[in-house]
């Protein structure tokens, strides 16, 4: 996957660059030779042919390549053309050619393969103004997108009709400023009218195929980076060193998706849609962080297992975290949080193993918000750390402390609710089997948990001796509470290595 990701991110920063105009300045001269050493900078390596006629410069075969350290892969963008035109008033035009390709390469798992994507647009105009040090790229287009233009595989061409994929954005307009001085700060502004997604697939050697269909619709994006003079592209490590920076949220206020093939002989067939979300991700040199959010999600998926549709809903699902990344003796913060709220699925879903109705089917929530400290004790994007790590058997990090501020649990008619607060011993790893010895305690509430164990008795689900034990367990855990059917508990875990509950010693 790594592999993956890293000889994708050529083609993602391709796309950044003739969408978002990464570079320019006051005259075609020195716009070209910024781009030109940005992308060296960035780890590429730059040839092309230039020639000026009056206010006009043009940049014939433009080559842009770049190799995986670690692995046989490289990144390719050829560019027939472009031009840079003095507009007289001290501004830059940069014109780019309709269309142009991409090219990722390389070997994996004894196969060699060649893939083609090539880069559209219809109407783009893109202008720089400011000055050497301070530049404003202003850029529209009615539509561009990136579409799978061929596939090869050991020197074998994969018909059009096995693979395909499409991936355009409309009615998109924007703004870059880029500073530079000792570093390179970049402000980007981005909105679309929509975001559409086509892939297909068939499998040559059997019956299985694949569509995906989809629209995101109303994008936004906003985001910041700092580069270093000295950063390195082409080494993956000073993404979190050297003082390179990037933070950028992405929101839309709708989407839908719609997939449909066949798998073994069988169709299938499933569609989701969205009230909107956002995808937020930050990068420093100390921690990495995201933050993920989707709502009012609905999905219906059709088998040929089932004579009816599985349908669900949830009014919001996320996922948060952020975790040091730095190698230090220091002990650092990070955060996890996610959460599942007002999930529902539908009565034909039910009824499938509660067909009378017993269980409540009131919406469920889960819902998990901690907070805590560690040490990073290893160089995770050093290959031969993590690899010498596999054999030592030693641990990349240490926890020091964790803080529950948010447990839920609410379903079936039971909710369990709670929070905690722990630091953990790492020089005592003998009490709990390897892991550090930790001290705190965690308060605990339970509402409705022996009405559900009545309920699931009465569906034939838990047997009654399974039942006792159940409780027996509750209560040596939890006391009663002052509501009907509410058990509350304070577990508490003790620097010497003991646990108590409610201040009765269980280990």
């Amino acid at each position: 996957m790594s592999v993956f990701l890293r000889r994708s991110s050529g083609a993602v920063l391709a796309y950044a660059i003739v969408t978002q105009g990464a570079l320019a300045d006051v005259t075609a001269q020195q716009v070209w030779d910024d781009w030109q050493t940005y992308l060296t900078q960035m780890g590429y390596t730059v040839t092309a042919e230039q020639s000026t006629s009056g206010d006009v410069t043009t940049i014939t075969n433009m080559t842009v390549v770049a190799t995986v350290p670690d692995a046989d892969g490289s990144f390719k963008m050829t560019m027939p053309q472009m031009t840079l035109t003095e507009t007289g008033d001290g501004t830059v035009s940069i014109d780019l050619p309709e269309s142009f390709p991409m090219t990722v390469s390389g070997e994996e798992e004894g196969e060699v393969f060649s893939v083609d994507i090539e880069y559209y647009h219809t109407g783009l105009e893109m202008v720089v103004s400011g000055d050497p040090d301070d530049m404003t790229y202003d850029y529209s287009a009615p539509t561009l997108g990136l579409k799978l233009g061929g596939l090869q595989v050991d020197d074998e061409t994969v018909p059009d009709d096995i693979v395909a994929m499409d991936l355009k954005m409309t009615d998109l307009t924007g703004s870059s400023q880029m500073k530079t001085g000792e570093t390179r700060a970049l402000d980007q502004k981005m909105t679309a009218a929509g975001l559409t997604y086509d892939l297909a697939f068939n499998d040559p050697e059997g019956s299985d195929d694949g569509k995906i269909n989809g629209t995101l619709n109303q994008l936004n994006f906003e985001g910041t980076s700092v580069i270093p003079e000295d950063f390195d592209g082409s080494d993956p490590q000073t993404f979190f060193k050297g003082g390179f920076s990037f933070s950028g949220l992405f929101t839309y206020a709708s989407g839908q998706t719609s997939i449909a093939g066949t798998s073994e002989g069988q169709a299938f067939s499933m569609g989701s849609e969205s009230e909107g979300g956002r995808f937020g991700v930050s990068i420093d040199e100390q921690r990495l962080a995201y933050d993920v959010e989707q709502n009012s999600a609905k999905m219906a998926v059709t088998t040929a297992d089932l004579p009816f549709p599985i349908e669900i809903a949830m009014a919001n699902a996320g996922l948060k975290f952020e975790f040091p990344v730095h190698q230090s003796e220091e002990v650092q913060p990070f955060g996890f949080a996610i959460n599942l709220t007002d999930f529902t699925m539908s009565d034909v879903l039910w009824s499938i193993f509660d067909p009378a109705g017993t269980l409540p089917r009131d919406p469920a929530t889960i819902a998990l918000d901690t907070t805590g400290t560690a040490k990073v004790l290893t160089n995770i994007f050093d290959p031969a750390s993590v690899e010498a790590l596999e054999t030592s058997g030693e641990a990349p990090g240490e926890l020091h402390s964790l803080k529950i501020n948010e447990l839920l649990v609410s379903l079936v008619g039971a909710k369990l609710t709670g929070d905690g607060d722990f630091t953990f011993d790492n020089s005592n790893a003998s009490e709990l089997d390897g892991l550090p010895t930790p001290s705190g305690v965690a308060n605990l509430q339970l509402v409705g948990a022996n009405a559900l164990i009545d309920k699931l008795i009465s569906m034939g689900l838990v047997q009654e001796n399974q039942a006792v034990g159940a409780r027996m367990m509750m209560g040596m855990m939890a006391v009663p509470g002052e509501e009907p059917d509410t058990l509350n508990s304070k577990i508490e875990f003790t620097e010497d290595g003991q646990i108590l509950a409610n201040g009765q010693r269980i280990k």
